[in-house]
């Protein structure tokens, strides 16, 4: 698309230079002159004297933006700091040096006299002297004790030492035992390695080396399998001690420990490390297993993860555990491969199998039995009944958070990453999160963790989105992944094609499949586990029954589990034998499965094939399978009593409670209802396996329709009864129990998921007429408080998203689709004082809703006493949706999909990113390969490529889908690649360079097409195709546009002038016959295609070069950005600027593009921002900067915003002193203050009014008696604003 400029091109040589850039000496060829002043040299061509005006002005803003000063590291604030040396060596030790060991058999003899050498040695050491008193001693004195130490350690650390040799001969263990050998191993290695440690931490390495020495005895050795429950907890503690030795040693020096007040804490922590010891050997010696209450100390600096998603629930299930002795071979494997400490070992094991087959429950045994010896990473868990809690979108966060809590290391790694970038908390680009968050803090927290680093990842077929799983995937497989040795990764799945297809070929994935296992292994465990399940039973189940049902199982597990649900006594009417006998006569039809033919007779003997029994059923089992999220009978019941056929209000019990063998929270009303196995939803959902079971889940009416009526009849305002308004949400004490009380889960669902069963509902006149009574009426504000209290504002948005999308279509809803729209802009613009506090809801952001706005006019009468706009009260919705950051440098290019629903720009970091253009989040990882600042970017009109042009003089076209560069650069240009366009088949690129040339290039073949275009005698900075692909148009430096005919080659017509300037933007109209153009002498153009001419009068209005222009899809409108920082809209017919600039980038706008329903603006500026406008409400804007000054009030008594200050200051303000009278006077006179998040707060940070962006500034000021001229600042009227404990009474109640 049209874009460049050349005067950008200046800023090569400032700052840091590329590696192309020529050695210039400072002194050479420099021409200064003040700032808005010439600097010109004789000989230079126009293009050269305004690139060196351009390099002033660039200086100009670099100047007044200060050096760049990097974040202060919390993390080094005791001034520690790392050697790396050091820690090379000790990581060589451990990888080269003990690995050589653990491969050789030790002499069992030598062993042994290497024991009893080790012990009597520890015998013969004599106690150090206490650390207080070392505290006080000199500097010699300390120095002495050091040496002392280090001749000590050697002797503490020698049964380490041989228990790295000897642990590898044991063989043939429990699994359980296994895996705290593991540890133990691990753990030993990292205290080995540590070559810092002191006196301070002598004892606590004296304790663990009499624990190593103990476990060396051939008593211990021989009965580990006995001793495997408190050896477990040993190692949980000898890995915690590890930790500490290596974090304690880590954060300060010894020098700084001496002169610390942490003697007394350090020493706590050793003693109660060594009394738990103590008692865990005392256990081992008796083989007894007993409770233990086991401490973990860890010297850790505070890290705020405030705002990083973390998804509760997701975790480890310690009740999902395989029956013990059960699939001993394949635990013993897979821990075999986490305690693998080979560099080539496969850091992800992919376990899978067909449902039933037992992946989760020998995931969660491996993740449980890693937490109780300490090993445990992270444990993250899917289900198909949550995904409406959008798990996926968490995971990466949430084994982040748990990995910072159980790694000190990887905590202070992390701080380091987020303190530099604290975007990266809530950035949602995976790629970001992956390698930030996980992968970069685990790199340098390496050789500080005991052990390899287990993340558990439990059902991801279960996740929902296919595209998700691409993205995580590819990340699990890429080069970075594979590389970090120290990582294990274990993945459970059924063998779904997307999931194969990523990991089957993965050099770093191991694939175990739980079909392949030994049919007698497996028939040995079901054995096991069916004995369990009918012990109850077990005077008539003798073994010969037990095998009955394990033969008839065939490797299933779900399958036996099912038997033996079925077999137990949940209804009366058979004896035990004789559902026995049921259960082995079934025999599936042919192409059905033993498990659907079970599920098929458990139904029949529950549900009897009548008519009123299969409706009862089909419409409770819908009822269940639609709900997005898990609930209890009661509140299923609650929603039957809202379904629009009256005959459907029956409890739901008389259907669920023969469901036990299927369901689980049937015993009782009040725990959710969830499948036990996905299998059973399987079966439910395909005809041609239940046959009149079949539950359709198309169709969401039912649901939709409760919902909707749920909220009409129960919604109400203050529904938790708040009292005061100054309190945020989060300062309310009792919140939790208000909602509990006020909000049943019914009402509480409905608020969250009414959208999402709307959208699976075809539209119907009478769900639309509910749908008006919310979101018309205050309702929709009822809606939002609840909405608030619940902490799901960012899901309301989204709820609104849905209900247009499902109003498309149907005539009639034009005032419907205006509500919900007017809806969507309130949540936009207030949001976030929304979901902060609930009260402002209604105080803060009803009183800046535009007055031209049907939602003004539904709701404002319902209201009174608040805040007034009493000069620049907004008529319309501001015309900026959101500013879209994460380029680090410049925005030089923006353009818009076909379809309006992604954005791309290019960028100065040498970048190509991807945006949502609805939500302004990032979409997939930054397109990387250019070597210097990307000039400009297109899509392509099939939406499935991007074209960029960089100054490392190439041309590059990206696979949207895959992110991916799609073949080698082009190249061909001998200088910077200033612009580029795709021809309307999507087949051809033009590119236009500072060499003075245009190109062609076949996508495709990746080639040039024919010779460069030849004419221009400067640099081109713009082209385009005609949208009928017949023609070129480009732009140039030489002050001319010129027509290329693309078939022949050559210049079509004459040229075109009449700028007097550098033309830095030229495109076509979408009908081919007219060419927009945008110069530096500030105007815009419109020439007739065919005769080259000039239509009409130039527009003239910008104060500054204009450098991006473009046609709307529908001809009549051009945009145009321009150096004066605005972006305009100008009427093709008249020729005129239509009202307004839009204002807000505080930097030049270097390109604007339509979207191609003409409906939006996307603007890219020097400021790092993309901003979206709503083209048809751009007359105003909000500008989404905060405000650099405060406004102060010295007094709580007289608050006013207006040069009205008799008659608009706030009544009643002494509320703000309430219960503060008696404290003392610093606190009752603290001003009221307008803080930079837009908050206006009296003492003790009570919340009085919050004011949103576009008013902050300008703002009139306290301490203004008047402005002139008047009107030109936002004053408020403040008068008859109700709040503090009168907040409430702002509703009219009609």
């Amino acid at each position: 698309m049209a874009r460049s400029q050349p005067r950008k091109r200046r800023l090569r040589y400032i700052g840091e230079p590329p590696s192309s850039a020529p050695n210039v000496s400072s002194s050479q060829g420099q021409s200064q002159a003040p700032v808005g002043g010439v600097a010109s040299s004789p000989g230079h061509s126009s293009h050269g004297f305004k690139g060196k005006l351009a390099a002033m002005k660039s200086r100009f803003i670099q100047s007044h933006r200060g050096p760049s000063i990097s974040s202060a590291n919390p993390i080094a604030s005791e001034g520690a700091q790392e050697n790396p040396g050091s820690r090379q060596v000790a990581k060589d030790v451990d990888t080269r040096g003990l690995l050589s060991k653990a491969n050789l058999d030790p002499d069992p003899a030598l062993v042994g006299d290497d024991v009893d050498v080790a012990r009597q040695a520890f015998e013969s050491i004599k106690p150090i002297p206490c650390i207080g008193q070392m505290a006080v001693e000199t500097v010699a004195q300390a120095s002495t004790a050091v040496a002392v130490f280090q001749n000590l350690s050697s002797t503490h650390l020698q049964p380490l030492k041989i228990f790295n040799d000897v642990v590898t001969t044991i063989e043939n263990v429990h699994p359980y035992a296994q895996i705290a050998l593991g540890i133990l191993r691990a753990a030993s290695q990292l205290i080995i390695t540590e070559a810092t440690l002191d006196n301070a931490i002598s004892e606590l390495l004296r304790k663990v080396a009499s624990v190593y020495a103990f476990l060396l005895e051939d008593d211990t050795i021989k009965n580990i399998d006995t001793i495997k429950v408190p050896l477990a907890k040993i190692a949980r503690v000898i890995s915690a001690c590890a930790q500490f030795i290596k974090d304690y040693s880590e954060v300060t020096n010894f020098w700084k420990r001496l002169g610390r007040n942490i003697m007394s804490e350090t020493q706590t922590a050793i003693d109660d490390y060594t009394k738990t010891l103590d008692e865990l050997m005392q256990q081992l010696r008796d083989c007894q297993t007993q409770d233990v209450q086991i401490n973990v100390y860890r010297v850790i600096e505070d890290l705020n993860m405030e705002g990083m998603a973390y998804a509760g629930g997701a975790g480890l299930n310690m009740l999902k555990k395989c029956l013990e002795n059960t699939r001993t071979e394949i635990l013993r494997d897979i821990i075999n491969w986490v305690n693998d400490t080979r560099p080539d070992a496969p850091c992800v094991l992919w376990l899978h199998g067909q449902a039933g087959g037992g992946k989760s429950t020998i995931a969660h045994t491996i993740a449980s039995w890693l937490k109780d010896v300490g090993g445990l990473g992270s444990c993250f868990c899917f289900a198909r009944d949550r995904q409406a809690e959008r798990r996926e979108e968490k995971m990466l966060t949430t084994i982040s958070c748990d990995l910072a809590s159980r790694y000190p290391a990887f905590r202070r790694s992390l701080g380091r990453v987020l303190a530099e970038d604290p975007s990266l908390k809530t950035t949602p680009d995976l790629s970001q999160q992956w390698q930030k968050l996980i992968l970069e803090p685990l790199l340098k927290a390496a050789g500080a963790i005991v052990g390899n680093v287990v993340l558990v990842i439990d059902a991801l077929d279960e996740s929902g989105e296919v595209l998700w799983r691409k993205h995580i995937l590819s990340l699990l497989t890429s080069k970075e992944a594979a590389n970090m040795s120290s990582v294990r990764i274990l993945l459970t799945s059924r063998p779904l094609p997307d999931i194969e297809r990523a990991l089957r070929d993965a050099m770093n994935v191991r694939a175990i499949c739980l079909d392949d296992v030994p049919a007698e292994l497996t028939q040995r465990d079901i054995t096991l586990f069916v004995s369990k399940e009918l012990l109850s039973l077990k005077d008539s189940f003798r073994p010969p029954e037990i095998q009955q049902i394990v033969h008839k199982s065939n490797g299933s597990f779900e399958w036996a589990r099912l038997a033996c649900a079925f077999i137990r006594p949940y209804r009366d009417g058979l004896t035990v034998k004789e559902r026995l006998d049921e259960v082995i006569a079934l025999q599936p039809a042919e192409g059905r499965t033993l498990l659907d033919t079970t599920y098929s007779a458990i139904l029949e003997s529950a549900i009897p094939p009548s008519p009123i029994p299969l409706a009862r059923f089909g419409s409770v089992m819908q009822q269940v399978l639609l709900m997005i999220e898990p609930v209890s009978m009661v509140t299923l019941d609650s929603f039957r009593e809202c379904f629009p056929d009256e005959s459907d209000d029956y409890n739901v019990a008389i259907i669920l409670r023969f469901m036990a063998p299927m369901l689980d929270g049937v015993t009782n009303l009040v725990s959710p209802i969830c499948l036990l196995h996905s299998s059973f939803y399987d079966f439910l959902t395909d005809r041609s396996r239940s046959g009149v079971y079949f539950v359709d889940t198309s169709n969401s009416y039912d649901l939709t329709f409760a919902s909707l009526r749920v909220l009409s009849e129960h919604l109400q305002f203050n529904i938790c009864g708040l009292e005061s308004s100054y309190l945020s949400n989060s300062e309310i004490p009792d919140l939790a129990e208000r909602i509990n009380k006020n909000i049943p889960l019914h009402l509480s669902y409905s608020c969250r998921f009414w959208a999402q069963h709307l959208q699976k509902t075809a539209f119907d006149p009478i769900l639309a007429g509910l749908v008006v009574a919310i979101v018309g009426s205050e309702k929709i504000l009822f809606w939002l408080e609840i909405m608030s209290l619940l902490g799901e504002v960012g899901q309301a948005a989204d709820a609104l998203f849905c209900t247009t999308e499902w109003l498309q279509g149907p005539d009639g809803v034009e005032d419907i689709l205006t509500l919900v729209q007017d809806g969507i802009a309130f949540i936009q613009n207030f949001g976030s004082v929304i979901a902060h506090s609930s009260s402002h809801l209604y105080i803060s952001a009803l009183p800046f809703v535009p007055s031209n706005t049907m939602l003004s006019a539904k709701l404002m009468p319902k209201f009174s006493g608040l805040a007034k706009v009493d000069k620049g009260q907004p008529k319309e919705w501001a015309a900026a949706k959101q500013a879209l950051q994460g380029h680090t440098s410049l925005v030089n290019s923006v353009a818009f999909s076909p379809d309006g629903k992604t954005i791309v720009s290019g960028s100065d970091d040498k970048i190509v990113r991807i945006w949502n253009a609805g939500t302004g989040e990032q979409m997939g990882g930054p397109l990387q390969g250019h070597m210097s600042w990307v000039q400009s970017v297109a899509f392509s009109p099939d939406g499935g490529r991007v074209a960029s042009g960089s100054d490392d003089k190439t041309v590059r076209v990206w696979d949207v889908e895959k992110g991916m560069q799609i073949g080698g650069p082009l190249q061909g240009h001998t200088d910077w690649v200033q612009s580029v366009a795709f021809s309307p088949d999507s087949k051809r690129v033009v590119s236009g360079s500072y060499d003075n040339t245009v190109r062609v290039w076949d996508v495709e073949r990746g080639v040039q097409i024919g010779s460069p275009l030849l004419g221009h005698t400067a640099s081109v900075n713009a082209v385009a195709f005609s949208h009928d692909g017949r023609k070129i148009v480009s732009a140039s430096d030489d002050h001319t546009v010129r027509v290329w005919d693309v078939k022949k080659g050559g210049l079509h017509g004459t040229l075109i002038c009449g700028h007097t300037s550098t033309i830095s933007s030229a495109a076509f109209s979408y009908d081919s016959r007219r060419i927009v153009s945008g110069s530096d002498d500030m105007t815009i153009r419109v020439w007739d295609a065919k005769r080259g001419v000039q239509i009409g009068n130039s527009f003239q209005g910008h104060t500054d070069w204009v450098q991006s222009v473009t046609f709307s899809p529908d001809r009549m409108t051009i945009v145009s950005g321009s150096y004066d920082k605005t972006v305009r809209i100008w009427d093709v017919g008249r020729g005129v600027q239509i009202g307004s600039p839009l204002q807000g980038h505080d930097h030049w706008v270097q390109s604007v593009a339509f979207s191609l329903d003409g409906r939006r603006i996307v603007s890219g500026s020097y400021d790092n921002t993309l901003r979206v406008w709503d083209a048809q409400g751009y007359k105003n804007m909000i500008n989404l900067k905060l405000p650099t000054d405060n406004e102060t009030v010295t007094t709580a008594y007289s608050i006013c915003f207006s040069s009205s200050s008799s008659s608009h200051a706030l009544q009643g303000s002494d509320q703000l002193l309430d219960g503060v009278l008696q404290e003392e006077e610093d606190v009752r006179s603290e001003p009221v203050k307008l803080h930079s998040d837009g908050w206006i707060r009296g003492p003790k940070r009570r919340l009085l009014l919050w004011i949103p962006p576009m008013f902050r500034v300008p703002f009139y000021s306290m301490w203004n008696t008047a402005v002139i001229p008047r009107g030109s600042c936002i004053e408020l009227d403040l008068s008859q604003m109700v709040h503090g404990n009168k907040w409430h009474e702002c509703y009219v109640k009609s």
